[in-house]
């Protein structure tokens, strides 16, 4: 299911959080993006909130949707500011490294 057209997300830019052996990121949780966890994810090197025109990335904003790299994911949900996660839109593979019950807790 798609995570978000608009922004266009995912690995393969097709709105699907799909993945290969070149997503080195795991680009799999589909997320809804909060002020705290873009301030969070800038802190650790990864300014997701400010347009790059020459990737075409418009610059995310609290409230949109987007693949993240679960790896992001998890640091997030270890610093207690994790993202609400669109579950139908995430990735199976994810549950071999979080529990459903966590991903549960933090459905959107």
């Amino acid at each position: 299911m798609v995570c978000s057209a608009d922004p266009v997300t995912g690995f393969f830019r097709t709105g699907l959080c799909d993945t290969c052996a070149d997503d080195a990121g795991m680009h799999t949780v589909c997320a809804q993006m909060t002020d705290s966890f873009l301030a969070f994810s800038s802190s650790q090197g990864n300014d997701l909130s400010t347009p790059v025109p020459e990737y075409q990335f418009p610059g995310l904003k609290a409230g949109d949707y987007w693949c993240l790299c679960l790896g992001r994911w998890m640091e997030a949900y270890q610093s207690g500011c994790a993202p609400l996660v669109k579950l139908e839109s995430t990735h199976a593979s994810v549950l071999e490294f979080v529990d459903l019950d966590i991903l549960k807790a933090h459905k959107v």
